[in-house]
């Protein structure tokens, strides 16, 4: 198609047309073929974005799994720092802010340029005729200069000072903005773990209430033969049994979605297989030991985002202090050294070579008198400043407000694991006796359907406390900051 253009394009300029009619055909003509050809690559670039959409770099490749490796959450945890997206980004960015940091503090350095100049130059000078009878020398000078620049800043009133300062809480601000993520998405694949620890949890007292509501029903058939229970007896006893078979295909069904779930906090490719370490037969992590006032001091010294919010502050204060620096002088150094070499030639007469040494030195004091521009800069970085300290306050409500709701999910999750612990010991207690009373003819079925239902009940309430308990304690130490920090623990007793 391209060479159909080229062939027509060349066909019509080859013949004659009046100038005015000419140049209008060449302009239709080659609009037409840029037009087309546009086309062409607007298709092809969509077409090539579609075929590397489908390409995954290497670097984010998701995380193989063995479905027959039981994982651990730190195994989890790892995997999906390296492959998430978000992880890399703040990563990248972090390493961009201690670059940026570099060139801040490389401003105190001077800087050195060489450039070396390759000339040729032809000039006329006016002469008088009696001497040029021209009246003009014609003057021809090729030039070669190698140079030596150094440029140095010697003072600008704290300038240049405020500038590394900005630069060093941008740093930080990457840094704690990493370490933020990082919690952020070990705080998802904790919950999403101790969720399908809960449903393995639910699944497995399913089938134990499946089994105990078949016990319930083969005792009322049993009863049914010796004539001393009734049809009806049986049918509810059956009804029982299948909602506890019902029951149990529901936690199955959840736990295959729990585990979609978590292999999608991690990176891999959504599915049900993966199977955890259950760590079940670990012992709950104890009361909290701290006060809400000591927990709400250590997530004012740990959270990564709230020292982001005070890096802010302190970059907004730096540009505030760079934007008066701007109404003082500066002070710089310029020299200069170069060999420069000519080879001059005239029409009349004779020229000398050159080949010396030559330099220049100064020193500059540059001072802004007047630039209106000025006040409005001031005016924007006092603003930024009042903003980023209202912004400050406003996050250290929020983290005051993260670490009650956390704290008071957490003791609230403890009582409520102790009366779950409790409820089931009664049940069971209340289960075995009216079931053992039934087969003795002393109590009827409903007495232990009735037993058999809130045994369930408590088994189920059980297995729900002890994941709420395992959850608020994660974050606990999500709120507080100290998640994934290496030796430091709130009083939950979490944090690895």
């Amino acid at each position: 198609m391209g060479w159909a253009i080229h062939s027509q394009n060349k066909s019509l300029l080859g013949r004659t047309f009046p100038t005015g009619a000419a140049a209008g055909l060449c302009l239709c003509v080659l609009s037409s073929v840029m037009g087309r050809a546009q086309d062409t690559a607007t298709l092809a670039a969509v077409e090539q974005a579609a075929v590397r959409s489908q390409q995954v770099p290497p670097a984010l490749q998701a995380p193989g799994i063995d479905p027959a490796k039981p994982y651990t959450l730190a195994e989890l945890i790892d995997m999906a720092e390296q492959s998430n997206p978000k992880g890399r980004i703040a990563w990248e960015h972090a390493k961009q802010t201690a670059e940026h940091y570099g060139i801040a503090r490389d401003f105190y350095l001077p800087v050195l340029v060489s450039n070396t100049l390759f000339a040729d130059e032809r000039i006329i000078n006016p002469f008088p005729k009696p001497l040029a009878p021209r009246g003009y020398v014609m003057v021809e000078i090729p030039t070669v200069q190698p140079q030596a620049q150094l440029s140095y800043l010697l003072f600008d009133f704290g300038g240049r000072e405020a500038k590394v300062d900005a630069a060093a809480a941008a740093r930080l601000q990457g840094s704690a903005t990493l370490l933020r993520v990082n919690q952020d998405i070990a705080f998802q694949v904790s919950e999403a773990y101790y969720r399908v620890l809960t449903a393995e949890g639910r699944l497995r007292a399913t089938d134990e209430i499946l089994q105990a509501a078949r016990t319930v029903q083969d005792a009322a058939e049993q009863q049914l033969k010796n004539g001393r229970s009734t049809l009806p007896d049986v049918l509810n006893a059956r009804a029982a049994t299948a909602q506890a078979a019902y029951e149990r295909e529901n936690a199955d069904g959840d736990l295959r979605s729990s585990k979609v779930l978590l292999r999608e906090a991690i990176g891999a490719e959504p599915s049900p297989e993966i199977e955890i370490l259950d760590d079940g037969s670990k012992a709950l992590p104890e009361a909290l030991n701290s006060s809400i006032e000591e927990l709400i001091g250590q997530a004012f010294a740990d959270r990564p985002d709230l020292l982001v919010r005070a890096q802010e502050v302190r970059v907004a204060h730096d540009e505030v202090r760079q934007a008066k620096a701007a109404y003082l002088p500066s002070i710089g150094l310029e020299g200069a050294a170069a060999q420069t070499s000519m080879w001059p030639t005239v029409d009349y007469g004779q020229l000398g070579n050159v080949s010396q040494t030559t330099w220049s030195g100064s020193l500059n004091i540059r001072w802004e008198i007047f630039n209106r521009a000025r006040k409005h800069e001031d005016a924007i970085a006092a603003s930024l400043e009042r903003q980023a300290g209202d912004e400050l306050r406003e996050s250290k409500d929020a983290v005051t407000r993260d670490v009650w709701n956390a704290y008071i999910s957490y003791q609230t999750a403890q009582r409520r694991n102790v009366a779950a612990t409790a409820l089931l010991d009664a049940a069971n207690l209340s289960y075995t006796s009216s079931l053992d009373a039934y087969r003795y003819g002393v109590k009827n079925l409903i007495d232990v359907v009735s037993a058999q239902q809130q045994l369930a009940q408590a088994k189920l309430a059980c297995v729900q406390a002890r994941s709420d308990v395992l959850l608020d304690a994660i974050a606990v130490d999500y709120s507080t900051g100290v998640l994934l920090r290496t030796g430091n623990k709130t009083a939950a007793g979490v944090s690895k």
